[in-house]
């Protein structure tokens, strides 16, 4: 395989998987708007999580409602329309790569985008676009799974899925300690459970995480699930498992084993108790996400012709 092949084929993994994380990220905070009391600035933590503070601030002065919707749905190089015209663009020079149905559901779901994404901004329209969007992306996912063989196109989009799956949930546990912890305003300390119920259910984990630990929704639950858990596949543990295994299967792997056997390590060796103890749980999800930016780093550089 060339090397720009598999570098498209990592990438529309990625772009399909940021299309449905950001989806489910402004529909549950929407729920989350109409179940706290003061809520005008849990919007901002949507531009946190995503890390692009100075774009939006070059673009906007208030991170109110309409202006991170506007942002994250159309107004910028990461936003939803154009995470998914990218995951288009990547798909489509590599076409006879792909099953034909994957194509046209990747096409169908660009062109709706393109027509509908203005819905989004209001509430009134907002639910059903977000839905149809995630129900999408979920369907071009179970259908590769079905029907893609698993060898090496597949293996660089599923290495690509699950790190963009790892760095969202730790992107989204992270403005969850943040908002915890900000001082000014306390009267998050006081919904609590509400919170740590948005951190799961923005990573649709609520029910499995029940299943798991059969007790009430905490903090420290919540982090050690979606940090360690070995069978969730939003955990973060869980995604490097599936990168370590397509590693497996690829040549010149490797530099990209010795980095994700490094952030396996650190996910195994932390104590979440001990972290949000010491208020240090937001630090911890800074070195994380510097490990997912290296095991990337690794992988362009093992396959893709550049280093890092």
């Amino acid at each position: 395989m060339l090397s720009k092949v598999a570098k498209k084929m990592y990438w529309f993994g990625r772009y399909t998987e940021r299309t449905e994380n950001i989806a489910r990220m402004i529909n549950v905070n929407t729920h989350l708007a109409l179940d706290l009391p003061r809520s005008d600035h849990i919007w901002g933590s949507l531009i946190s999580i995503t890390g692009l503070e100075e774009d939006f601030f070059d673009r906007y002065s208030i991170q109110n409602e309409k202006n991170v919707l506007k942002f994250l749905l159309t107004h910028h190089v990461s936003s939803l329309r154009n995470c998914i015209r990218q995951a288009r663009e990547n798909a489509r020079t590599t076409r006879e790569l792909l099953p034909n149905e994957a194509w046209e559901k990747i096409n169908d779901l660009h062109i709706y985008l393109e027509k509908n994404s203005h819905l989004g901004v209001k509430r009134n329209g907002r639910h059903a676009l977000l839905k149809t969007i995630i129900r999408r992306c979920q369907e071009l996912t179970g259908y590769l799974t079905g029907c893609m063989s698993n060898i090496g196109a597949y293996h660089f989009i599923k290495i690509g899925r699950n790190l963009e799956r790892a760095d969202m949930t730790t992107r989204i546990l992270d403005v969850g300690c943040l908002n915890l912890l900000n001082p000014d305003h306390p009267e998050i300390q006081e919904h609590e459970y509400i919170l740590w119920m948005n951190v799961l259910v923005s990573l649709a984990a609520y029910q499995m995480y029940r299943q798991n630990v059969m007790e009430g929704v905490n903090g420290e639950d919540v982090a050690v699930f979606l940090l360690k858990n070995q069978h969730f596949p939003r955990a973060v543990s869980h995604c490097l498992a599936v990168v370590m295994d397509c590693c497996e299967e690829l040549p010149n792997n490797v530099r990209a084993k010795r980095s994700v056997r490094h952030g396996q390590s650190a996910i195994n060796a932390c104590r979440v108790s001990q972290l949000l103890e010491e208020s240090r749980l937001h630090w911890f999800m800074d070195e994380v996400q510097l490990d997912l930016a290296d095991i990337h780093a690794q992988v362009a550089a093992s396959w893709f012709g550049y280093e890092k």
